[in-house]
């Protein structure tokens, strides 16, 4: 039960606190590519340009932390070479934009957004649909003496057209959307998860194991 909720609340966390940053990402992203591209000639769409990779790759960042945690395994940072120490002004300017990292970077803070609407909007449908039917009984009698409310879709389905009829339909309702929850937010932070492990990670480096000394546990007693 502990791994069921823990599981919930990390995909919930992905999909709903997530999207912010995915926002606030593209709309950056969409106006410094745009702003860059449309003043290259100027001189002055590099530095915009490369402003704009340098602050994908933070969002970026945050990102694979946030995927490591669905994945519920490390991935890997690609590398984000330097530039020569030798390199000039402009190579110096131009190195976000330099490598394919930094281009992929920008690619996922754009493809990324509609997804995340998409886990946002739904994740969000099914919590409401949820709390909402299983309490349910605590005001849907408020709600069933409005004139003309306590019959709706119970009644239509044949299921009777009384309040009991209606608080019950309900309640039933907001459990079917309560037990399908894990697997329909699971698969939601799956979706937005999948997409930015294929452009923003790499391969995991593996810790670096301690080499073993033989005397390491006569050197033990002492070092206590």
């Amino acid at each position: 039960m502990t791994t069921l909720r823990r599981r919930i609340a990390t995909d919930t966390r992905y999909a709903l606190g997530g999207f912010p940053a995915a926002t606030v990402s593209f709309a950056l992203v969409v106006t410094g590519v745009a702003a860059g591209l449309g003043s290259l000639v100027a001189f002055v769409g590099l530095p915009i340009l490369a402003a704009t990779a340098g602050a994908a790759r933070r969002f970026a960042d945050a990102e694979r932390e946030m995927v490591a945690e669905v994945l519920d395994r490390p991935v890997g940072r690609p590398d984000y070479p330097a530039a020569p120490p030798s390199a000039g002004l402009l190579r110096r300017l131009a190195n976000p934009v330099a490598h394919t990292q930094g281009w992929l970077d920008l690619l996922h803070a754009v493809i990324a957004f509609p997804f995340a609407v998409l886990s946002f909007a739904v994740t969000l449908t099914w919590w409401v649909a949820a709390v909402a039917g299983l309490s349910f009984p605590l005001y849907g009698w408020i709600i069933a003496a409005i004139p003309g409310v306590d019959g709706g879709i119970p009644q239509l389905l044949g299921l009777g057209d009384g309040t009991a009829a209606f608080i019950i339909f309900n309640t039933a309702v907001g459990a079917l959307f309560a037990v399908t929850l894990p697997p329909i937010v699971h698969g939601m932070a799956l979706v937005r998860a999948t997409l930015a492990q294929a452009l923003l990670t790499g391969p995991a480096r593996p810790a670096v194991a301690e080499s073993y000394s033989p005397y390491a546990d006569l050197l033990a007693p002492r070092r206590a």
